[in-house]
């Protein structure tokens, strides 16, 4: 089967709010594609819609070139984690993972395999209602490995994981990924995602922003600007501003200039002898890329979905 997510064109609303509004994009195979936007920007329905457990007013939404109701044993093609408190909270994590195992034909040296990739062997006795969340997101994500998917897709991963964690999480998508998968990753964490990501699609009141690879993004947000550190700064900023720059002051001995390259300002700065001591490119964060992109795309009222 083919390691992708096609989605293409999807409509939705939901009484008078309009959820989907031509929501398009691909998740390839051998990579991380992170699906951000702010509440209520679609993500949620976009994937219940790609699972089947939403249906769209138009446009479709396939895995592996086929819609999820025709997939024979589902959990062999795509696994996911929605919810991480969807479980029996009486049962045992390991006996949760059976009943799963069972309802697709899978063996128990599976459910034994996907413990071990998930470090839950301590706990897989214990009752999952004790679970703190970021042990009911490991439980989930063992849930949706059952089935050794060539794709994943996972809604909020990162909630509720310590910083050991979320180191986890870090490398197992990323090794997912090497392995050939398509990983989809929802996240309202941005530096997680700078760390884990190689694609991104940024989404906004039911359509696609940005679909794009995270550097050109940030290098995109980034642009001329330069961080120049100048004891000298009424001189420096009279020169640059001279030949079109935009220069603004940031701190005692710290200067922010937009419009000309690292190079320009050290070279103009030469040659009116206005001493530095740092010149250096401006690199955007994610976090700074994803607030310009999405300024404009306010979230729905409270309660609607998204």
């Amino acid at each position: 089967m083919e390691a992708t997510i096609e989605v293409a064109g999807l409509r939705k609303r939901f009484g008078g709010t309009t959820a989907l509004d031509g929501m398009s994009f691909t998740v390839g195979a051998g990579q991380v594609t992170g699906f951000v936007g702010p509440n209520g920007a679609g993500k949620s329905t976009t994937m219940r819609v790609v699972l089947g457990l939403d249906a769209a007013d138009a446009g479709h939404a396939h895995v592996g070139g086929r819609p999820y109701r025709e997939l024979r044993r589902p959990l062999a093609h795509v696994g996911a984690l929605l919810d991480a408190g969807a479980l029996q909270p009486s049962r045992s994590a390991r006996n949760h993972l059976l009943w799963l195992a069972h309802s697709q034909g899978i063996s128990r040296t599976r459910v034994d395999e996907v413990v071990a990739i998930t470090g839950l062997g301590g706990a897989a006795r214990r009752k999952a209602g004790g679970f703190s969340l970021g042990m009911r997101q490991r439980l989930g994500i063992a849930a949706a490995l059952l089935g050794d998917p060539p794709v994943l897709m996972l809604d909020e991963p990162f909630n509720g994981m310590d910083p050991e964690g979320i180191v986890w999480m870090r490398t197992f998508l990323r090794q997912k990924a090497a392995e050939g998968r398509a990983v989809l990753v929802s996240s309202h964490l941005m530096s997680e995602l700078q760390d884990t990501a190689d694609h991104l699609v940024v989404v906004g009141r039911g359509r696609v922003i940005a679909d794009t690879s995270v550097a050109e993004l940030i290098a995109a947000a980034s642009g001329d600007r330069v961080i120049l550190r100048t004891a000298a700064r009424t001189p420096a900023m009279t020169v640059l501003a001279r030949s079109g720059a935009t220069v603004a002051a940031t701190g005692a001995d710290t200067l922010t200039v937009d419009g000309l390259a690292a190079a320009d300002v050290i070279a103009l700065l030469n040659a009116d002898d206005v001493p530095f001591h740092e010149v250096s490119a401006h690199r955007a964060s994610l976090e700074e890329a994803y607030m310009e992109l999405t300024r404009d795309a306010v979230e729905f009222r409270a309660g609607e979905r998204g």
